[in-house]
Formats: C-alpha cells, structure tokens, sequence
C-alpha cells in the first residue's frame, strides 16, 4: 500500500486539531508516513498543544493567516507521500478511513482523489457530493426548488438531494473537508489555486482533476465526522462575505466577467428572497429568536456586501 502523508491546515481551532489528531494516532499504521499541521498564525495555544501533545507531528508554524489553499500547498511541499491526505482540522477520521482509501486509490490507477462518506456531529449524512456550478442549478438553490423537489433529478441542485451518498460513483465535486490526492495527480494538476484565501477552492481544485483527465470519487465504505466552523465559526459573519466573494472569483475564472455579473445577481436575489421571510419572523417572534437574528444577519452582510462592497 502506497504511504500516506496528512497534512491539516489550522486556525484557532484548539479542541477541534486536537481530537483530529487523536482520531488519526489512534486509527493510523505503518502506511501513514507522517503527518503535517500548518499553522495559519493562531492565537489560542493550539500550535503548542500540537508540540507539547504530539510531537510526532512536523508543526509548520505561520506568521499570517495565509488562507486554505497557500497553507495547504505548502504542507503539501514539504511532504512526500505518495498519497497526500487533507483533512479539515474539525474532522474525526473513523477507524480504517485512511487505509480504505489508500486501498482504493492502490486499485483506481484512473482516479486523481477520492474522498469518504461524510457524517455531521449529529450522526447524520453532510452532502460532501456536488455538480459543478451552473446557471439552472444556482437558481435552483435561489429559489429553494432543490428542497421543494429535492427528490426530482433536474431540481435537485449541486448537492443532488435526490441521491443519498451511499454507493460508490465518480462525481463532479467532492467538498475540501476530506480528500485522499494522488501526488503523481497532483504534479500534473498543480496545486490549490492561493487566489481563494477560503472556500470554493475545492470546487476548482475539483474541476481541474476533470479537465486533466484524472477522475474524482466518492468511497462510502471509509467515513469520517466533520463537526464543521473550525475556524470560520471565530469569525463567522466575515467568512459568510468570504464565500461569496471566493464564488465570484470562481465564476470569473472559469466563466468570464459575464459569468460573474449572472453569478453576483443570482447571489444577491439569493439573499433577498431570504431576507424577506426571515424578517417578517423577526417581527412576529416565530421561530427561534438567536437563530433567526443570526441568519438575518448573515444574510443581510452578504446582501450588502454584494451592492457595496462594505465588509462587517
């Protein structure tokens, strides 16, 4: 079995980098050749937790937060593994996740990444499978028909809610959280593009193992849990901004200044249509009154945001 290298990128995410650390020391063997923290310049202990509590892991410390993709790019240099891990610091691996993978990658000479069956802190299935954005899925999303019909194919949305993410498939889209990477794959592909700072670098990371030919794969049969917000949960109103605007930058990249003029008044219908239920709940007191502030909020920053650009 080819050797795995882990590499994490973390910021001010203590618990969270811990118990991925734990999960991987308790369910790694002789395939995982070592495994990488990147620090992106954190301020609450966790690179000294790292360096008190596992000092087996190679702990690169940053002085500035440089973001996912440049973080991840330079765990990714200073390794060697024939198979690069990259796991979210808020993830638990589950017993066996990495092997099978490696296992799978071993049998797949075809596939570029692959990534595992995903489940939420509750247990449940997270959508980790995606199409790659396109006008008609976005307005499905806008206009919510991926819920109304989620179980009708051409309704159903860049997450294919009509699928339950239990069989093995290739897809277009595998979300950042987890993946397994093929070095040899990724020598050809190039690494994540540092002009995402955060979000939507997977999605292109994704297109761009398509378009060199190397496939991508969901494997159900190895799982881990992503509790979700690691890091963007410090923050969480600037990186709802920084989603949008890492979408932008994806759509202009792939699609041309008039694929970001469609995507930005899509976005910004997106936030109006929900701005205006959500405000009337805010008034009548239904719902749950935090949460309610909490999504009016973030949506109203991002609705701002789009028509201004003024950040929170």
């Amino acid at each position: 079995m080819s050797d795995i290298s882990v590499i994490i990128v973390s910021w001010n995410a203590h618990g969270h980098l811990r118990d991925c650390l734990d999960s991987i020391r308790k369910t790694g063997g002789s395939w995982i050749r070592e495994v990488v923290v990147v620090d992106n310049a954190s301020s609450d202990g966790s690179p000294e937790m790292v360096a008190r509590q596992f000092p087996e892991v190679k702990l690169v410390r940053n002085k500035e937060n440089l973001g996912f993709a440049r973080a991840n790019n330079l765990g990714i240099k200073i390794s060697a593994g024939a198979y690069l891990a990259l796991i979210n610091s808020d993830v638990v691996v589950h017993p066996g996740c990495l092997k099978r993978l490696a296992a799978f990658l071993d049998t797949r000479p075809d596939v570029g990444l692959v990534g595992p069956k995903i489940l939420g802190r509750d247990g449940l299935l997270q959508r980790t499978c995606r199409l790659l954005p396109g006008v008609w899925n976005i307005i499905c999303e806008t206009l919510a028909l991926d819920r109304l019909f989620s179980k009708w194919p051409l309704f159903s949305g860049r997450e294919m809610r009509h699928w339950n993410q239990d069989t093995e498939a290739e897809v277009e889209v595998l979300s950042g959280c987890f993946w397994l990477v093929r070095r040899s794959a990724v020598e050809r592909v190039g690494g994540l593009d540092e002009r995402f700072f955060f979000y939507a670098e997977d999605i292109d990371w994704c297109k761009r193992f398509n378009d060199a030919g190397w496939k991508v794969c969901f494997f159900p049969d190895a799982q881990a849990t992503h509790f979700g917000g690691g890091s963007s949960l410090n923050v969480p109103l600037r990186y709802s901004i920084e989603m949008v605007r890492a979408n932008l930058a994806y759509w202009k990249k792939h699609h041309g200044t008039l694929g970001r003029i469609t995507y930005r008044c899509l976005a910004i219908v997106y936030h109006l249509v929900r701005l205006l239920p959500l405000s009337i709940m805010r008034l009548t007191g239904l719902g749950d009154p935090s949460l309610i502030r909490y999504k009016f909020s973030e949506n109203f920053v991002c609705f701002r945001w789009l028509l201004t650009g003024k950040e929170v």
